[in-house]
C-alpha cells in the first residue's frame, strides 16, 4: 500500500468517490498516481485484515486535547502488559481515516510477546493513538526509499526465535514420557432401558479376545451344479486310499483277534482248566469216600488218582490216557495206558509209571518241573494208598519221538535193573512243543490210606 498522497486531506468523513474525486478526471488521476493500481487501495479504502470498524471513533477536529480519550485509557494497560516493540510509531494525524492496530496485529500472529533486547532497553512504549489514521507505506525495496514519517524498521516483520533444546549430557536423565490422556467413558448404549442395563452389565466383564482362527469360516457363496459335482468328485477317495484303508482295517482286526487269542490261551484256559481239574479232584475223592468202584481198568479220560508235588504246590488229578482235548486241555495229568505206550500203574510191583501234562496254558501243572532237585518228593494218591517217589534225574531236552524214556527201565535215567519208577514228560521250551522235558523218580514209600498221609504231605 502507498502512503497518503499530498493534497488529499481527510475530512470529517474521509475521501470517497463522491467527495474529493467527484470532479471530472480526478478519480482517473488518483488511480494513475498509485504505485500498484491492482493491489493498492484508494485513499479511504480498508483492506487490512486487522481493521476493526467498531473501534473507529467519529472524526474529531484536527487539534486534539492533551487529555487521553476513554479508548486510550482502556487500551494503555494492555500495551504495557504485552510490551509491544517500540518500532510501531504513532500514526500521523494527516493519514487517511483507517485505524491500524500494530499491537493487535502482532498479538493475532505471534501471541503475547516478551520484552526483547531493544524494546526492553528503550523504556516504556508510548500508547498508540487509536484515532489517528494509519498510513501504510509502499513495499520496501532496494531502490525505493522508506515512506516519510515512518521508522525505517516499521514494516520489518521479525519472527520470534525459538531457542533450540540443549542436547542431554552423558549423565542427564531422560524426560519421562507424557502421561496418556484418560480414556473417555463409553457412550450410553442406544435404545431403551433394557439395552442400557445390558450394556452396563457388560462393562465389568472380560473383554473379548482376538477372533479364534479355528472358528468356522463365513458361509461361502452357493456353488453351481457343475461346481458341486466337481467338488463331490474331488471329495471322493481314490481306489488306492480305499484299498489302503481296507488293508489297515484287516491288520487292525487281526491284531485284535491275536490279542484276544493270546489272552484266551494264557489266562482264560488256565482259569477254565483249574475249575475242571478241581471238580474232577472232588469227584474222585467223593467216589473213594463212597466206595463206589473197586480198583481195576479205567476208561479213557476217567480220573483215578491225584498227584501232589509239594515243592511246586501242585495238586492235579490223573486221568487215563493222554488225549489232548479230553485229558490234558482239561487241566489233568494223563497216564500213558493205551496201545504201545501203555505203562505200569503205581500199584504194580514192577514197572515205570509214566504220565504227561501241559507246561503252559490249560492249567499248566508241569510248568516248573524243571526246578525239581534230586530227593524232592512226588506223591501219587490212589483209592487205597499213597505212593511216594523221590526225584532222581532230569533230561532237559529230547525228541518227541523218543519213547525209550518211558520204557520199564527208562533209557538215560541211570536205572540199570527193573524197579518201581516214575516218569514225568512235558513240552519244552515254554510256549512251544518242539521238544520234550523228562523228569525221573524212584518209589521210596508205599503207605495205605488207613495209616494216614505220608510225611511229605503232612510236613
Amino acid at each position: 500500500m502507498t502512503a497518503g498522497r499530498p493534497g488529499h486531506a481527510a475530512g470529517p468523513e474521509g475521501p470517497d468517490a463522491h467527495g474529493a474525486y467527484g470532479t471530472d478526471g480526478a478519480f482517473v488521476a488518483a488511480v494513475d498516481g498509485l504505485a500498484d493500481p491492482l493491489n493498492d487501495p484508494l485513499p479511504g479504502g480498508h483492506t487490512s485484515p486487522w481493521f476493526r470498524s467498531d473501534t473507529v471513533p467519529a472524526a474529531e477536529p484536527a487539534t486534539r486535547s492533551a487529555a487521553p480519550s476513554s479508548y486510550e485509557t482502556g487500551y494503555a494497560p494492555r500495551q504495557e502488559l504485552h510490551q509491544a516493540p517500540p518500532q510501531w510509531p504513532q500514526q500521523p494525524q494527516g493519514a487517511p481515516n483507517e485505524w491500524y492496530d500494530p499491537a493487535g496485529y502482532q498479538r493475532d500472529w505471534y501471541g503475547p510477546q516478551e520484552p526483547s533486547g531493544r524494546g526492553a532497553s528503550a523504556g516504556p512504549v508510548p500508547p498508540v493513538d487509536p484515532i489517528a489514521p494509519a498510513e501504510e507505506p509502499a513495499p520496501a525495496s532496494a531502490s525505493a526509499p522508506a515512506a516519510p514519517g515512518l521508522h525505517p524498521e516499521a514494516r520489518t516483520e521479525v519472527m520470534p526465535r525459538i531457542p533450540a533444546e540443549p542436547e542431554p549430557g552423558p549423565g542427564a536423565v531422560p524426560e519421562p514420557d507424557p502421561v496418556p490422556a484418560p480414556v473417555a467413558p463409553p457412550a450410553p448404549a442406544p435404545g431403551g432401558r433394557a439395552e442400557r442395563r445390558r450394556a452396563a452389565k457388560g462393562r465389568g466383564r472380560r473383554r473379548p479376545g482376538p477372533p479364534d482362527r479355528k472358528a468356522a469360516p463365513a458361509a461361502a457363496a452357493p456353488m453351481s451344479r457343475v461346481e458341486a459335482r466337481r467338488a463331490a468328485r474331488a471329495a471322493k477317495d481314490s481306489p488306492a486310499v480305499i484299498a489302503s484303508r481296507a488293508v489297515g482295517e484287516v491288520f487292525i482286526s487281526l491284531g485284535v483277534l491275536m490279542l484276544l487269542f493270546v489272552t484266551y490261551q494264557l489266562w482264560w484256559t488256565n482259569i477254565r482248566a483249574d475249575q475242571i481239574a478241581g471238580k474232577e479232584t472232588n469227584r474222585i475223592q467223593d467216589s473213594w469216600a463212597n466206595d463206589d468202584r473197586k480198583p481195576g481198568v479205567f476208561a479213557p479220560g476217567e480220573g483215578f488218582a491225584i498227584m501232589h508235588i509239594p515243592q511246586l504246590d501242585v495238586v492235579a488229578p490223573i486221568a487215563e490216557g493222554i488225549d489232548k482235548e479230553k485229558v490234558l486241555d482239561r487241566g489233568m495229568i494223563g497216564h500213558y495206558g493205551e496201545g504201545s505206550l501203555k505203562t505200569a500203574m503205581p500199584s504194580d510191583k514192577q514197572g515205570n509209571f509214566s504220565v504227561a501234562g501241559h507246561r503252559n496254558t490249560h492249567g499248566e501243572p508241569f510248568r516248573y518241573i524243571n526246578k525239581l532237585k534230586p530227593g524232592d518228593p512226588i506223591v501219587v494218591e490212589t483209592r487205597d494208598a499213597y505212593y511216594t517217589y523221590e526225584m532222581t534225574g532230569i533230561l532237559p531236552q529230547t525228541s518227541p519221538s523218543n519213547v525209550s524214556v518211558i520204557e520199564p527201565i527208562p533209557v538215560g535215567s541211570g536205572f540199570t535193573k527193573p524197579g518201581r519208577y516214575l516218569t514225568l514228560t512235558t513240552c519244552t521250551p515254554e510256549f512251544t512243543s518242539t521238544y520234550r522235558l523228562i523228569v525221573w523218580g524212584k518209589m521210596v514209600d508205599e503207605r495205605p490210606r488207613s495209616e494216614g498221609k505220608p510225611d511229605a504231605l503232612v510236613g
